[in-house]
């Protein structure tokens, strides 16, 4: 098995040998000592390999912070102090450019440290043969070809490596954002059978982003080599018989920029009449026939365009704009009706869009295309101009009928079912992370409870540049922002927020902390609503460029003094977009739950707090709209309370006797829909 895909069986609780191991208990000592990790099955296969893979994706070796006594040593430090000791560590850095080696306080004290006794939860994982685990690797990727979803950097890289060693073995390949990506990495023609013509704009734009790092499709400059590939995708898709004419007329204009760009020359009496279709038929797209029927008025015969044409799912893309044109009660209730679709996760997106309520007020447009968040708040003249209301009567008739369909859709897909409640805390992994991935990662909105007494350290760390930030940005009821970070924490250092000092001079390895007492931070900023945490370069290089590792512990208030202690770690994962700027997950002072965001911004921002953050409010109300124990529970033909009788065992826990595959986790981010189908 290749060394790539331990870390992914890691995170699902396995490790994967050949066969018994000499230093089977020296490394079970080792696992249980560094990690409190339990290992229940294959212990005589125990093996120091696995000590080191823990090591990696957990993290023990970790770079010092600035205030290596942290957070003691920083509380007890005056105002003056910390300014004069950061000032100075700037100076070295920036003003002289020393970067050999990370730079450390000159102020602080000794360092005591006591030994480890904090209280930390064990993990249990098992040991399976490289066997065993081969028809679990199949799975992983046969499900995550299924999924719509974009796939995260972990998620692709498996996915890639795995079509380059056994080519094109599956049978489908539900995300077209997946499918371009492999098509221009692996140059495999046989994945165009996945696609129709209108697919190959897509094609040719991620190609035109990525490759020539061009965001105007209307402007190409490709090489022969690109060119010769995107006429061959074209010919392949006319041999297939799957030139959708009609769709690419809604791109017209593009593609016949692009059919000129590469010199397209027709094999074929059907590519002949695709290429005068595109240079000189007037445009008769499905939806310049949809637009002529709204600017006449006629609601109904565009909704039947659009349904007829493009399917039920391009009706709902466009509900806000069609109901906000109706002028009867009528008209709206036929829109209502005319509410139907088989794509499961469409439905949830619309479900979840039209609960968060009907307002007058500046909206956030949010989407993400290649792998970062894009954010467009609207402008006081774009909402003066907004023609595009509807009613708090009409967004909750609409919820209904969407909740309606879903349940219609899903009911009895999966037979008996055993849901554990604590699922209902697990949101629905249908707009996941495109960047990053790694251990205790949950789908976005997904919410933990934090145990009373205990305090959230977030960390950061990384190689190959020299300063990236750690900060922690609150949010009020009115959407109001306070910034902890290094341009603020030399004034804020208490007992409530902690921050370990910004690390400058990183390049070979640095780090930064927040402590946070969430009873403490309470009574001190009673106002704030939630915590975001975030992690930007300031230096400018994206992510992908250099290496960092994000990620929380779970400590007692009064700790050990040791900063990073790997038994604590609840998650721990790469930061790998193309951006400078992340949101890794945020806190919910009023239940005392921590909620997962893993977000990559696009841009090139620098410091945090010169962002609106408004927009990732609907992420901390996600799990109220639906879940993963509402979702299964509108999917079952029986809710059972013993799980070993179910069918499909929704649940975190590990059951003695049960078959795995019939087991979905809340790590099972490519499982839970090829389930649901």
């Amino acid at each position: 098995m290749k060394e790539f895909f331990k870390p992914i069986l890691f995170s699902k609780g396995y490790f994967a040998a050949n066969a018994k191991s000499e230093s089977a208990f020296e490394a079970l000592f080792a696992l249980a000592a560094l990690f409190n990790i339990k290992i229940t099955r294959g212990m005589e296969m125990a093996s120091l390999e696995m000590v080191h893979l823990a090591e990696d994706v957990i993290g023990c070796y970790v770079p010092a912070a600035f205030y290596r006594g942290f957070p003691q040593s920083v509380r007890e430090l005056s105002k003056d102090e910390l300014l004069f000791d950061q000032a100075l560590h700037y100076f070295l850095s920036y003003g002289l450019g020393v970067r050999d080696e990370a730079g450390h306080s000159v102020l602080e004290g000794a360092i005591e440290r006591a030994a480890f006794k904090e209280d930390c939860e064990v993990r249990e994982m098992s040991i399976i043969t490289e066997e065993e685990a081969e028809p679990i690797i199949a799975d992983y990727i046969s499900s995550l070809m299924a999924s719509s979803r974009p796939l995260n950097d972990l998620q692709y890289a498996a996915v890639l490596d795995f079509v380059r060693d056994h080519g094109v073995t599956f049978d489908a390949c539900a995300s077209k954002d997946t499918l371009v990506r492999l098509l221009n990495d692996t140059q495999n023609l046989d994945l165009v059978r996945f696609i129709k013509m209108s697919d190959v704009i897509k094609l040719v734009d991620y190609i035109n982003f990525c490759e020539y790092g061009n965001k105007n499709i209307k402007r190409l400059a490709f090489r022969n080599k690109t060119r010769k590939f995107v006429t061959a995708v074209i010919d392949r898709v006319f041999e297939l018989d799957a030139c959708d004419t009609r769709n690419c007329f809604e791109r017209q204009a593009v593609w016949c920029g692009l059919l000129h760009h590469i010199h397209y020359q027709p094999k074929s009496e059907a590519a002949r009449r695709f290429l005068s279709a595109m240079r000189g038929v007037p445009n008769f797209s499905t939806y310049s026939r949809f637009e002529r029927a709204m600017s006449e008025g006629n609601i109904r015969q565009a909704v039947e365009i659009l349904v007829s044409e493009k399917g039920s799912a391009a009706l709902l893309r466009n509900l806000t704009y069609i109901l906000s044109r109706c002028k009867t009660a009528e008209d709206i209730g036929y829109v209502a009706s005319r509410i139907a679709s088989a794509n499961v996760v469409v439905l949830i997106q619309m479900i979840m869009n039209y609960s968060e309520g009907v307002s007058n007020a500046a909206r956030n447009f949010v989407f993400t295309k290649f792998g970062a968040t894009r954010v467009h708040k609207e402008t006081p003249e774009e909402v003066s101009a907004r023609k595009s209301y509807i009613s708090e009567a009409t967004a909750s008739l609409l919820v209904s009928r969407l909740r309606e369909n879903l349940a219609n859709l899903l009911k009895g897909r999966l037979g008996k079912v055993y849901i554990d409640p604590a699922m209902s805390s697990i949101a629905v992994p249908i707009q996941e992370s495109t960047s990053q991935g790694g251990l205790g990662v949950l789908p976005r909105g997904s919410r933990i409870k934090i145990e009373k007494g205990k305090k959230v350290r977030a960390f950061t760390y990384w190689e190959k540049v020299n300063d990236i930030d750690l900060s922690v940005i609150g949010l009020d009821a009115n959407g109001k922002q306070r910034e902890f970070s290094w341009r603020t924490m030399y004034d804020l250092q208490d007992t409530s927020i902690a921050f370990s000092g910004d690390q400058t001079m990183g390049y070979n390895g640095g780090s930064e902390y927040f402590d946070v007492d969430l009873e403490a931070f309470r009574r001190e900023y009673p106002d704030m609503k939630y915590l975001i945490f975030c992690d930007n370069v300031y230096s400018g290089t994206p992510f992908a460029d250099c290496v960092c590792t994000a990620g929380y512990m779970l400590r007692e208030v009064d700790d050990s003094g040791e900063i990073f202690e790997p038994k604590t770690v609840k998650s721990s994962y790469k930061v790998t977009c193309d951006s400078t700027f992340a949101y890794l997950f945020g806190i919910d002072l009023a239940t005392n739950e921590f909620v997962w965001l893993n977000t990559a911004r696009e841009g090139r921002c620098a410091v945090a707090g010169a962002t609106d953050l408004s927009f990732l409010e609907k992420y901390f109300k996600a799990t109220s709209v639906i879940n993963m124990a509402s979702l299964f529970t509108m999917a079952a033909q029986e809710i059972v309370s013993d799980p070993l009788v179910a069918d499909v065992v929704l649940s975190d826990e590990t059951f003695e006797g049960l078959d795995p595959a019939k087991q979905v986790r809340s790590c099972d981010f490519e499982k839970a829909f090829t389930m649901l189908g």
